[in-house]
């Protein structure tokens, strides 16, 4: 077995701001693992994430380090196969997670089934759940434009997190006289304990579903638990559940977790957190960083096991490494659809990834 990196760089369609910063560009590394004797390939992603520290030379450099033991270890399933890189890539859970998808890309194409169904899961996409679209922090009317640019999703995600809590709640109301979908609203740890209590009612009352890492991670217990007892919205976990060991911390202090094969490592350590999560009595969502259709995916093989879903990554980039809709799983107005072609059902077109690759690693 064959690892192949392919670092890329794509252009965003709109400056992309979140609490913790902006950026116009996104940088990642596509990673193929080829079985030479059969004549296939399975492909995985790993996004640049600056604000974890994570760009392409990091993420080329901890796939480097590993290429022996990943070239070197059988790929005979999945879970093996990342238990044997995991100790090599305990602070790398990006690089991690993009080799096992492809991992479990080849593991299903030299099976010749989904991936979806060598996981155990129905295919029966309409039983899924939709995937929201995501409104970066802006202006009021731009993000009004960005709303409007996507219509008819069933649910979408606002950015918020500015700091005023009065304007964020204006970004709110503009959005709310655009759609009459449910919203959810992301602080990206943004706001104070204050904040969030007095946003509260304001937001049930313009239909928001939930609110997602209000607080900083290391807000104080009392706070959290606070916000946990007295907000009228469900509290969801993003930066707060990191890894497996982050998801009986969050019980007690939110009511949801929103997971990241990213940060925990891959599609194996998520599935065992999902599971970990219901049996606590907290709902479950899977959410993406600013991926091509490699990242969004594989991450949609874990549609089935969960209760909500923010996969619009690949949606977010002004190009991608797919030559047409057929070649991975697509977002068409919140339904994630599967192409019917084996593995996660991504295949990375040649030209593309040579057309997008970046210099600048």
């Amino acid at each position: 077995m064959k690892l192949i990196l392919h670092p890329i760089e794509i252009p965003l369609r709109h400056p992309w701001t979140l609490a913790h910063g902006t950026r116009t560009v996104q940088r990642n590394v596509v990673v193929e693992l080829h079985d030479e004797q059969a004549g296939l390939s399975g492909f995985g992603e790993a996004a640049g994430i600056p604000y974890f520290g994570v760009t392409t030379a990091t993420l080329i450099a901890a796939l480097e380090g590993v290429r022996g033991v990943a070239e070197g270890v059988p790929l005979l399933d999945p879970e093996s196969w990342w238990a044997g890189l995991a100790p090599h890539l305990a602070e790398q859970p990006f690089a991690l997670a993009a080799l096992d998808a492809a991992a479990h890309d080849l593991w299903a194409k030299r099976a010749g089934s989904t991936t979806r169904r060598m996981l155990g899961f129905g295919e029966d996409e309409a039983a899924y759940p939709p995937s929201d679209f995501t409104i970066g922090l802006a202006e009021p009317d731009a993000m009004a434009a960005r709303l409007a640019e996507r219509p008819g999703f069933p649910v979408y995600k606002v950015k918020l997190g500015s700091g005023d809590l009065a304007a964020d709640l204006a970004r709110v109301e503009r959005l709310r006289e655009e759609t009459d979908a449910p919203l959810r609203v992301d602080a990206n740890t943004g706001w104070t304990l204050e904040q969030a209590i007095e946003a509260g009612p304001r937001l049930v009352d313009l239909g928001v579903e939930f609110l997602e890492q209000p607080l900083r991670v290391d807000a104080p217990e009392a706070e959290r638990r606070r916000l946990f007892e007295e907000s009228p919205l469900p509290v969801i976990a993003d930066e707060a559940c990191f890894g497996e060991a982050d998801v009986a911390r969050c019980a007690g202090f939110f009511h949801g977790v929103n997971l990241k094969p990213a940060k925990c490592g891959g599609l194996t350590p998520a599935l065992r957190m999902a599971a970990e999560a219901r049996d606590l009595g907290l709902r479950v969502g899977v959410g993406c960083m600013t991926e091509t259709t490699v990242g969004i995916s594989a991450t949609a093989q874990l549609l089935p096991a969960v209760d909500f879903a923010d996969l619009d990554g690949a949606l977010l980039l002004a190009d991608d490494v797919v030559a047409s809709a057929a070649a991975g799983v697509t977002l068409d107005s919140g339904r994630l659809r599967f192409p019917p072609s084996a593995g996660n059902g991504v295949q990375p077109a040649a030209a593309s990834l040579l057309r997008l690759r970046t210099a600048s690693v």
